[in-house]
């Protein structure tokens, strides 16, 4: 089993500021190393709900965070409901939020769950594996629009009409059943010609976030974050690709505002009142040494503001 390394965990800690006494709520809990920090800067009272939709990642979670266990409560549950959870559970309001967008060590090294395509394994790549539909229904199921489409939208995936053609033709010889399968005829489309990044990548990027449901997750978990922070508390959000970034800043943009209204109208006729502060104009990334440290998190990056 890889050993699951928290990104950003200085930088998220310092947005937080943990402190004894207080609540938090980590809505992507993955391995537990954000949360298990976060219980130590908070001793010797301070309490934290942790949610994951992923099973196997709260039963990881669980083992790491056992010395806490007096002062943790640990749900699965997606963090689109996370409001819902908080307040199930007697965390409303709470002093911070964290949702830490990527994926566990333990997840992509799992061949098992098909998260990643250096791997064979099934086309699954559901974190909810409870759910019905898979990454192999989407390759095998969708019309070869459907399919473009979706590579597009979620991949942002410039060959995306190239590589539906590609899988359309191959899964009428019989239906694609791997990981392995499906990098190989992407590849095939899109050569890499000395691209850092395998020309798998986005497709792959672009099958589990439809597949999770992950943006509109995104959108959701952090409207109804919005709903449980106390004044003053601060909601830090880790991203580790454009899309997810863009629907965080936009978000923060947004709530930071006291009116949205066109600026062709004279007055405000929205009502809306700014209810964050932007503490991160720009996001926060990972400094060269941990990038050398640890690959996986050259792409992260981390966006804090605080509720008014």
């Amino acid at each position: 089993m890889a050993e699951h390394v928290p990104v950003l965990l200085a930088e998220t800690l310092s947005a937080l500021q943990p402190r004894c006494g207080g609540q938090y709520l980590d809505g992507t809990l993955g391995g537990g190393g954000h949360a298990e920090a976060i219980l130590e800067r908070s001793s010797p009272d301070g309490r934290l709900l942790g949610l994951d939709i992923d099973a196997d990642a709260i039963e990881i979670a669980r083992r790491r965070l056992q010395p806490y266990e007096g002062r943790c409560v640990l749900v699965q549950a997606n963090f689109g409901d996370l409001a819902a959870v908080a307040r199930q559970n007697g965390f409303d309001p709470v002093d911070g939020v964290l949702l830490d967008l990527g994926f566990s060590s333990d997840q992509i090294s799992a061949p098992e769950r098909g998260f990643s395509f250096e791997l064979e394994g099934p086309l699954d790549m559901r974190l909810d594996r409870s759910q019905p539909t898979t990454a192999y229904d989407l390759v095998n199921d969708l019309s070869e629009h459907e399919l473009a489409d979706l590579l597009w939208r979620y991949g942002e995936e410039r060959r995306s009409r190239a590589i539906a053609r590609a899988i359309a033709a191959e899964r009428k010889r019989g239906p694609i059943g791997t990981t392995w399968q499906l990098a190989d005829i992407v590849r095939r489309v899109v050569p890499r010609r000395g691209a850092p990044i395998d020309p798998a990548t986005r497709t792959c990027q672009a099958l589990r976030i439809a597949v999770n449901r992950e943006l509109e997750n995104l959108a959701q978990g952090l409207a109804r974050a919005l709903d449980v922070l106390r004044p003053g508390a601060g909601l830090a959000v880790i991203s580790f690709h454009s899309l997810e970034d863009r629907i965080v800043k936009q978000l923060f943009t947004r709530e930071s505002r006291d009116c949205l209204c066109p600026p062709q109208l004279p007055v405000c006729v929205c009502g809306h009142k700014a209810r964050l502060k932007v503490v991160t104009p720009k996001p926060i990334v990972p400094s060269a040494r941990e990038v050398a440290a640890n690959p996986r998190s050259r792409s992260a990056k981390l966006r804090v503001a605080m509720v008014l």
